[in-house]
C-alpha cells in the first residue's frame, strides 16, 4: 500500500519538448517530492493536455509517488489545423515518433533520468504509446490505454513487449470492439478491462475514478 502524497506537495511547470524538425511541443510536468516513476500522457486528437479527464488520472498518479508529463503531440497550430480538417491527429506513425522523442527527452533529464517509464494515451494517443512504446523497447516499462484506439497502429501491435492494460466503457461499443480486436494482435502481456455502465469519455459516476485506479495499479 503506497501513502498518497498530497496535492499542496506536488510541484507543476510548463516544458517545452524539443522535437525532430526544429519546432517544440508543449508539456506540463507534475512530479511529487520523491518520485517512484514517470508517466507520459498523451492525447493527440480532439483536446490537448488541458483535458479534465487525463489530469484526473495523472493527478491519481501523483498521488502514487509518480511524475506525470502531460503530453500535447500536436503545436497549436497543427491542433487548430486538425480541428478543421482531422488528419494530424490521425496521423499515428508522426505521432509515435514524436512521443518516442519525449521518452528522449525525459530521460536527459537531471531530475527525470533513471526513473521507471510508463505511457498512458487515450483516443488516437493510445495507438501513438503503443507505437512509442515499440520504437523504444528498452525505455517502456509499461503502457495503458483509456478508451483508446489500439486497432490504429496494427503493425505496431504484435510488436510490443512491455504489459498493456486496455481500459474501454463497458456501453463504448464500437470502442470495445476495436479494443477486442487489437487484443488478439497481441503478444505482450495485456489486460482488457470494460468499465461497467460507462460510456466514451467516462462521465458516470465513479467511472473515471475506476479509470484511475486501475491505471495507477
Amino acid at each position: 500500500m503506497v501513502d498518497k502524497v498530497p496535492a499542496a506537495a506536488i510541484s507543476s511547470n510548463e516544458r517545452k519538448v524539443p522535437r525532430l524538425g526544429g519546432t517544440t511541443l508543449e508539456a506540463t510536468l507534475q512530479r511529487p517530492p520523491q518520485c517512484r516513476a514517470l508517466i507520459l500522457v498523451a492525447h493527440a486528437s480532439g483536446s490537448g493536455r488541458f483535458i479534465t479527464r487525463n489530469r484526473a488520472v495523472a493527478a491519481r498518479l501523483q498521488q502514487n509517488g509518480m511524475a506525470t508529463l502531460l503530453m500535447d503531440l500536436l503545436t497549436p497550430a497543427e491542433a487548430a489545423e486538425d480541428g478543421t480538417k482531422g488528419a494530424l491527429g490521425c496521423a499515428i506513425p508522426l505521432l509515435g515518433q514524436r512521443l518516442a522523442a519525449c521518452i528522449d527527452w525525459a530521460s536527459s533529464q537531471p531530475e527525470l533520468q533513471g526513473l521507471p517509464l510508463g505511457l498512458f494515451g487515450s483516443s488516437t494517443g493510445a495507438a501513438a504509446a503503443i507505437t512509442a512504446a515499440v520504437l523504444r523497447p528498452r525505455s517502456v516499462g509499461a503502457a495503458v490505454s483509456r478508451g483508446g484506439r489500439p486497432d490504429l497502429a496494427p503493425a505496431a501491435l504484435p510488436l510490443l513487449r512491455c504489459p498493456l492494460l486496455l481500459i474501454v466503457g463497458e456501453r463504448d461499443r464500437e470502442v470495445l470492439r476495436c479494443n477486442q480486436r487489437a487484443a488478439l494482435a497481441l503478444r505482450a502481456p495485456h489486460r482488457l478491462v470494460p468499465i461497467p455502465g460507462a460510456g466514451h469519455l467516462f462521465e458516470e459516476r465513479g467511472a473515471l475514478q475506476a479509470v484511475a485506479e486501475l491505471s495507477a495499479g
